[in-house]
């Protein structure tokens, strides 16, 4: 079912949701003070690309510098990202088939305010 869920995903949302996430990322490491912030965003294109069967956890190392970096990642990425999952969500819940895509939608709005200090990881 996930792999069935993944694949309805990729083809009506998860590309473009994907490609806003790459374009984050590249903007984020042309900018060499900003690297890090480019490889969150190209993990959680990875995660829009293919989000069911996995879930995002906190990391227990991550401390200060996360919390920081998640303040300013919010301001100049993290709104505009979160706006989009807000908006292809709803898009997607107009229709019962939709809802479950729209749904996890939703579930990817924290990761996109707050990248750092989090992991994605594999569900059993």
């Amino acid at each position: 079912m996930r792999t069935l869920l993944n694949i309805i995903w990729l083809v009506l949302c998860g590309f473009w949701m994907a490609l806003g996430y790459l374009v984050a990322g590249v903007i984020c490491c042309i900018l060499i003070v900003t690297i890090p912030f480019g490889l969150a965003s190209f993990r959680i294109a990875n995660y829009a690309l293919w989000p069911f069967g996995r879930t995002v956890v906190d990391r227990r190392d991550a401390g200060a510098a996360s919390c920081l970096g998640n303040v300013i990642w919010f301001v100049f990425a993290g709104l505009w990202l979160a706006i989009g999952h807000i908006f292809t969500g709803i898009a997607l819940c107009v229709t019962i088939i939709g809802i479950p895509l729209g749904v996890a939608n939703f579930k990817m709005i924290p990761v996109s305010l707050m990248p750092l200090g989090k992991e994605i990881v594999e569900i059993p």
